[in-house]
């Protein structure tokens, strides 16, 4: 399918309409509530900042009285500094009910086993949980119920496989290479390396396994243009930047 010459010159006036328009909203919002203010960001995603660098690139010049930073640090409970005043926006995996606590869905994304290109598990197109049993499951340093693969694909069938943990994303890639052990990661993330041929992937079972992230922020906070406009960037920035994702509504 495609669009009429008459649906093309809409097209066409949508898209520059839609930016003036937000200007303008972006304007008024800055005469209204006052340009300052602070944004400070936790995340509890190993894999967040590269794709968040670009969208703080763009806010940046749009709201530069507001102070942005990314608290540093992984965080296990980035919800919790919300609450505590620590941080303003949280980067999370679920969206867990919370008195004055509010969600912007941003993306869900598929996670998908990596190994080398010589490993036995090379050759399969789908992993099961059992295929995980007798191998070294290479994560991130956090629990068990931070991890997808282990909270919705191994725990159920009751696969507990031995670990080895990396805090870096390059590092867990490069002991996969090596075979030291096969992992799971958001797909944006190794297609690089499966690009350049150092290791292969496949889906994790028939279904596939996705994850999900969204924007926690305090309730008070949610209607803050400067708040909004950031989580809309992020969203925008992750669907034109990174392979695999899909539209996430808030359940």
């Amino acid at each position: 399918m495609r669009f009429t010459p008459a649906g093309e010159r809409l097209l066409q006036l949508a898209r520059n309409l839609l930016p003036q328009v937000a200007t303008a909203e972006r304007d008024l919002a800055q005469i209204i509530e006052g340009e300052a203010g602070e944004l400070r960001v936790a995340v509890e995603c190993h894999t967040c900042f590269d794709w968040l660098m670009p969208a703080m690139g763009e806010f940046r010049p749009l709201w530069p009285q507001v102070e942005l930073d990314i608290v540093s640090g992984f965080h296990v409970d980035p919800v919790g500094l919300l609450l505590q005043h620590r941080a303003d926006v949280a980067i999370v995996s679920e969206a867990e009910p919370q008195t004055d606590i509010t969600y912007f869905p941003l993306f869900s994304y598929e996670m998908v086993g990596i190994c080398a290109k010589d490993h036995p598990l090379a050759h399969k197109n789908i992993w099961e949980a059992e295929d995980f049993a007798d191998e070294t499951l290479i994560t991130y340093p956090v629990p068990d119920d931070m991890l997808d693969l282990v909270k919705k694909v191994l725990n159920p069938k009751g696969v507990n496989p031995p670990r080895r943990h990396s805090e870096l994303t390059i590092a867990i890639i490069q002991l996969v290479a090596s075979r030291r052990g096969i992992a799971a990661l958001p797909y944006w993330t190794v297609m690089p390396y499966l690009e350049k041929g150092y290791i292969t992937s496949c889906k994790i079972t028939s279904d596939g396994l996705r994850s999900e992230l969204y924007a926690a922020m305090r309730t008070e906070d949610a209607n803050k243009s400067y708040v909004d406009n950031f989580c809309q960037i992020v969203r925008d920035r992750s669907f034109a930047d990174l392979s695999g994702l899909s539209v996430l509504e808030m359940k």
